[in-house]
């Protein structure tokens, strides 16, 4: 599985939804504005504010589902990427410490 991937499409259903919820508040308070009960500016201003705060809690979402993820990976053993370098670090300098081994002994 691509985790990248998945995480990807996990933001953009965040994004998504986000969209979704500002389109329904619009549609909301345009019946309102139709109706009487508030006034064109009003709305405005609640439209603003919700898309304000819907986008500062999508940045909140895909900070937490980051770190849900990270933790997942870990849960089930993934190593993080410094971890795998470390290794590869390691085992190049094994590798060059058997050469060297395997040169002395054919000398």
């Amino acid at each position: 599985m691509d985790n990248n991937n998945w995480l990807t499409q996990l933001l953009m259903l965040g994004v998504g939804t986000t969209s979704l919820v500002a389109e329904k508040v619009k549609e909301v308070s345009d019946e309102l504005v139709k109706d009487g009960k508030l006034n064109p500016d009003q709305a405005k201003e609640v439209m603003d504010d919700l898309v304000q705060k819907l986008k500062s809690e999508q940045g909140n979402f895909e900070t937490t589902m980051q770190r849900q993820l990270r933790n997942l990976l870990q849960d089930i053993g993934v190593p993080r990427q410094s971890e795998m370098d470390e290794l590869r670090g390691r085992i190049d300098r094994l590798e060059r410490q058997v050469r060297d081994l395997e040169n002395r002994l054919w000398r």
